[in-house]
C-alpha cells in the first residue's frame, strides 16, 4: 500500500500541466453490513446504490480529501484502528470483516482542442479475510456467526470469478453478496485485477494452502480490456472548479464596485511593485490582486470615515442634535464597510482554501508539505509564546495579591504576626520542597537520555569502525578513492547517495565485453541485478552492501516424540558386540557330529512350552 501511494504523488510531481484531486475512503464489510471506518459512529449501516452514469455506489460514505502521502496513510491508520479485529484458535488478531481503501484520483489537462478534459482513476485495495474451517478455529457463538458471513462471502466470489474466466455462463451472480456488488467494477468491468495471496509453508495449513492458490490462480485468469474514464459526469474536480471559477468571479464584482480613482491608485501600486521584483521571482495572480486592491479599499473608506468622524466631534459650530445625527450616519456606514470586508475575507479564506485541496505538477509535492510544516511550526511557537505570558501574567497576579496581603494586614500583637509568618513560611518551604522534587525528576531524566544518548553513540561507533575495517582491509585504494567522489549527502532524505558512475574520456572505457567468469544460469543473472541479497553476487564487491545480510533461516529444531518411541529407537541403534571366531581343531569335525548336534537342537526345541509368542504355521505336511 505505501508503494502504490508513493506512485501516486510521484506522478502528480512530474506532470507540470495537470491539476489533480485525491481523495480516500474507507469501509468494511462486517457480517454483510456495511461500515464507514472514518465516522465515530460504526453502528450507522451504510446502502449500495446505483445510477447509470457513475455506476454502484455506497450511499453517505465518507470521503477525505488528501495532499501527500502522510495523510493519507494517516486516513488509512485511522480506518484500521476502526476494524473488526478477533482472536481465533489458528489467528490472534483474525480480521473479522473484508476491508476496502478506495483512492480515487481526478486529473485536468488542457487537450489539444484547447478545452478542459477531465479523468478520473479509482484504485481499491481490497483486504479479504481469510476463509476459516471450525475443525481447525474451534470457535463458538459469535465468532462462528463471522466466520459463517466470511466463507460464504468467500464462496461467492469465488463463483463470480468463475463465472468470469468461464465466458460461457449467461449470468454473474454479483448480487448474491455486498461484497461482490461493491467489487463488481473491479472484477469484471472497466478496471485491472490483481491477487496477492498470503500463504503458510507449515504441513498442518497444507489443504488452507493449496485452496489459496487455487483461489489466486482463477483470479489471475480474468481478462479484461480497461478504458480511460474520460469526462464523467459526477467528478468532484470539476465542482471544485467551478467553485473556484464563481468565487473568482464574485471578488470580481467586488473589485468592479470599487471607484475608478482607487483602482487606478491600486494598479499604480501593483505596477511599482512588479516593477521592484525581479525577473526571476513570481508576480501575484489576478486573484490575489483582486483581493489587494479590495484590502486597500477598505483601508481607504476606514480612513475616511475616522477623518469625517474626528471632523464631526471637533467641530463645535454644530447643534447637538446634528451631530448625533452625523455621527450615527458614519456608524451605519462603519458597520456596512465592517460587513463588506467581512464579506471578503470570506471569500478570499473559502477561494484559498478550494485551491490548496488542488494539486498540481509545477509546485512539487515535498514543498507543498514544506509549506504545512513550516505553517504548523509557526503556529506551534505562537502556542507557545502565547503559553509563556500566560504564566508571567498568573505569576505577576500572584505577586500583585501577596503584596496587597501585606498590605492590608494589621497585627493587634506580636502573636498573630507570629502565626501569619509562619504560615507564610509553611507555604515557601512546601514550594521548596516541590521545586527540589522537579529538580530531582529533571535530573533523572537528563542522566536516562544521557544513558541512551551513549548507547547510541556507542553503537553507531562499533558500525563505523566495522565499515572502515571492511573498506581498509577488503576495497582497493583506487576503488575507495572513487567511492569517495561519488558519495553525497542529501538533505531531503538526510542519508549518504552515490551518484551514478559516468564514465569522463574514452580510455576510461572498458573494451572487454562483460562477462561472468563462470556460467550463471538466467535466473541468478535476474537476481543479481534487482536482489540487493548478495547471494548471487560474487564478483562486484561495490555492488554489495556493507552491511550483513539478516538471516532468512533458523536452526533445526528435531520433533517432540514420545519416550517410549525415544527408547525404541536409542535400543535399535545401538551397536553390536564384536563377533568372536573360534579357531580350534573342534570346528573341523566331521558332519556327523554337525548332524547330531542340529538333531539334539530340534528335539530340545520341541520340549518347549507350548504357549508361543507368535501363531504356529498351520496346514504344513510333514514329510
Amino acid at each position: 500500500m505505501p508503494n502504490s501511494f508513493v506512485h501516486i504523488f510521484d506522478h502528480i510531481s512530474r506532470s507540470m500541466d495537470a491539476q489533480y484531486l485525491v481523495r480516500a475512503s474507507y469501509l468494511e464489510i462486517y457480517k454483510e453490513e456495511i461500515r464507514d471506518l472514518l465516522r465515530r459512529d460504526q453502528s450507522k449501516h451504510l446502502e449500495i446504490r446505483e445510477k447509470p452514469d457513475s455506476g454502484i455506489f455506497v450511499k453517505d460514505l465518507s470521503s477525505v480529501l488528501t495532499k501527500s502521502i502522510d495523510e493519507i496513510q494517516k486516513v488509512m491508520k485511522i480506518g484500521y484502528q476502526n476494524r473488526a479485529v478477533g482472536a481465533t484458535n489458528m489467528n490472534e488478531h483474525s480480521s473479522r470483516s473484508h476491508a476496502i481503501f478506495i483512492v480515487t484520483v481526478e486529473s485536468c489537462k488542457t487537450g489539444e482542442d484547447g478545452e478542459k478534459h477531465i479523468r478520473v482513476g479509482k484504485l481499491n485495495l481490497v483486504d479479504l479475510a481469510g476463509s476459516e474451517r471450525q475443525s481447525k478455529t474451534l470457535s463458538e457463538g459469535e465468532r462462528l456467526k463471522e466466520a459463517t458471513q466470511i466463507n460464504l462471502s468467500l464462496s461467492t466470489l469465488g463463483n463470480v470469478i468463475s463465472a468470469l474466466v468461464d465466458g460461457k455462463s449467461t449470468h454473474i451472480p454479483y448480487r448474491d453478496s455486498k461484497l461482490t456488488r461493491l467489487l463488481q467494477d473491479s472484477l469484471g468491468g472497466n478496471s485491472k485485477t490483481i491477487m496477492i495471496a498470503n500463504i503458510g509453508p507449515a504441513t498442518y495449513n497444507y489443504e488452507e494452502t493449496i485452496n489459496t492458490l487455487r483461489y489466486a490462480n482463477r483470479a489471475k485468469n480474468i481478462r479484461n480490456k480497461p478504458k480511460i474514464n474520460e469526462d464523467p459526469k459526477d467528478a468532484l474536480l470539476r465542482e471544485y472548479q467551478e467553485e473556484i471559477n464563481r468565487l473568482k468571479s464574485l471578488l470580481r464584482n467586488c473589485v468592479a464596485a470599487i471607484p475608478k480613482q482607487s483602482q487606478k491608485k491600486n494598479g499604480k501600486q501593483r505596477s511599482q511593485q512588479k516593477h521592484v521584483l525581479s525577473n526571476g521571482s513570481e508576480t501575484n495572480s489576478d486573484g490575489e490582486d483582486d483581493v489587494t486592491s479590495i484590502e486597500n479599499y477598505m483601508k481607504e473608506q476606514q480612513e475616511k470615515l475616522l477623518a469625517e468622524k474626528n471632523e464631526v466631534l471637533n467641530d463645535n459650530s454644530l447643534v447637538a442634535e446634528e451631530k448625533s445625527r452625523m455621527l450615527n450616519d458614519l456608524k451605519i456606514k462603519e458597520i456596512k464597510l465592517q460587513e463588506e470586508q467581512t464579506k471578503t475575507q470570506q471569500l478570499e479564506s473559502k477561494l484559498r482554501a478550494m485551491e490548496s485541496k488542488l494539486l498540481r505538477g509545477d509546485q512539487s509535492i515535498v514543498e507543498h508539505t514544506r509549506m504545512q510544516e513550516v505553517t504548523l511550526a509557526q503556529q506551534r511557537t505562537q502556542m507557545a509564546e502565547q503559553k509563556r505570558r500566560e504564566l508571567e501574567i498568573v505569576a505577576r497576579m500572584e505577586e500583585e495579591e501577596g503584596s496587597m496581603a501585606n498590605l492590608q494586614e494589621g497585627f493587634t500583637s506580636l502573636k498573630q504576626e507570629v502565626e501569619v509568618n509562619t504560615r507564610k513560611l509553611k507555604k515557601l518551604f512546601e514550594k521548596l520542597q516541590e521545586i527540589k522534587q522537579k529538580t530531582c525528576d529533571m535530573q533523572e531524566k537528563h542522566t536516562v537520555e544521557r544513558q541512551e544518548h551513549e548507547k547510541i553513540q556507542d553503537q553507531l561507533t562499533r558500525e563505523i569502525k566495522l565499515q572502515l575495517l571492511i573498506l581498509e582491509n577488503f576495497i582497493p585504494i583506487e576503488e575507495k578513492e572513487k567511492l569517495e567522489k561519488r558519495i553525497y549527502f542529501d538533505e531531503e532524505t538526510e542519508r549518504w547517495q552515490l551518484k551514478p558512475f559516468l564514465q569522463s574520456s574514452k580510455d576510461d572505457i572498458n573494451i572487454n565485453v562483460p562477462s561472468n567468469k563462470r556460467s550463471v544460469c538466467r535466473c541468478a543473472r535476474m537476481a543479481a541485478e534487482y536482489d540487493p541479497n548478495p547471494r548471487f553476487r560474487n564478483e562486484q564487491i561495490l555492488s554489495l552492501d556493507m552491511d550483513l545480510p539478516g538471516r532468512t533461516t533458523r536452526d533445526y529444531e528435531p520433533p517432540q516424540l514420545a519416550p517410549q518411541v525415544v527408547a525404541a529407537l536409542e535400543a535399535a541403534l545401538q551397536d553390536e558386540e564384536d563377533l568372536e571366531l573360534d579357531g580350534s581343531p573342534s570346528l573341523f569335525q566331521s558332519s556327523l557330529t554337525k548332524l547330531k548336534k542340529s538333531e539334539k537342537r530340534l528335539h530340545s526345541a520341541t520340549q518347549k512350552d507350548d504357549t508361543q509368542i507368535f501363531p504356529q504355521s498351520k496346514g504344513l505336511v510333514p514329510k
